[in-house]
């Protein structure tokens, strides 16, 4: 009798998401556990966008506060014309400040995230793998840059629709990509590192909405540093979100900024709060 023929193969929906917890999972080669770094990170990271994919609602009702910033606010200021912006409308000077300030929101919360994968015991299974914290901690945080930029394009689409005279030079959209993911890097991590401290789902939250509206508005988003009080200006010189408000404005709308500073010191941030929450995630485990 012949063979009966074999079943036709079916590619699982869930394939990359196995293949990266597979690779969290691999022992390190001796002597190149090094080179494997990187390839565990974007597997991390590959893991976290899985959930976006199932769920894509999050997208959609984020888009809705930038939206509302820039048809109310940012069209009612440019016709008042009170904000000095060196002759620019006012709706596109703004218009950077609403791409790092919905990049941070989505980022400021990530720590809730970690604190439900400790609660629902996923959390304990990724720290016995040999994948070491800080590729956990990165993953997780390059994972909510890709989120950010996905919103960012959202904003952008948005604001070209409003009028908003954004530049469309390739390079420069992607430095634009590449300043987002550093600044939502540093804000998740700085969430995850208070979700280390505090080890609450509630606390954290509490800590998160009593910080972002004083990052937010403590940042030249909204208006030059030069019409801040003193203090204010000071605090605007130590908060991150001002050099990725910077950094964007001179990208998209041409206005001088100083790019390579604000990416440096973004950069910067960004490693110490990997550091920062690396160091306090075995904390969550225990």
């Amino acid at each position: 009798m012949s063979e009966a023929p074999a079943a036709p193969r079916t590619a699982s929906a869930d394939a990359p998401r196995a293949a990266g917890i597979d690779l969290l999972l691999r022992p390190p080669r001796p002597r190149a556990g090094w080179r494997l770094l990187p390839a565990r990170v974007g597997a991390m990271c590959a893991v976290e966008l899985q959930k976006l994919r199932h769920d894509r609602t999050e997208l959609y009702t984020r888009a809705v506060q930038p939206a509302l910033w820039l048809l109310i606010f940012g069209q009612t200021f440019t016709r008042i014309r009170a904000i000095p912006t060196g002759g620019i409308p006012y709706i596109d000077y703004m218009a950077p400040g609403i791409i790092a300030q919905s990049a941070m929101f989505i980022a400021i919360f990530y720590g809730i995230q970690i604190i439900w994968e400790r609660d629902a015991g996923v959390l304990n299974k990724l720290l016995v793998t040999p994948t070491p914290r800080s590729a956990l901690i990165t993953g997780k945080a390059f994972a909510a840059g890709v989120k950010s930029v996905i919103q960012a394009v959202v904003v952008v689409i948005i604001a070209a629709l409003l009028g908003v005279a954004l530049t469309w030079n390739p390079l420069k959209l992607l430095a634009v990509a590449a300043i987002v993911i550093l600044g939502s890097a540093f804000f998740s991590c700085l969430s995850m590192t208070i979700a280390g401290i505090v080890l609450s789902r509630d606390r954290l939250m509490g800590i998160g909405q009593a910080i972002t509206m004083p990052l937010f508005f403590g940042s030249n988003a909204l208006y030059p540093v030069s019409v801040m009080p003193g203090w204010l200006q000071t605090v605007s010189k130590v908060n991150p979100l001002s050099y990725e408000v910077d950094a964007l404005r001179g990208l998209l709308i041409g206005v001088h900024a100083h790019v390579a500073l604000d990416f440096g010191v973004l950069l910067v941030a960004a490693a110490l709060g990997i550091t920062a929450a690396s160091s306090l995630l075995g904390r969550l485990a225990r």
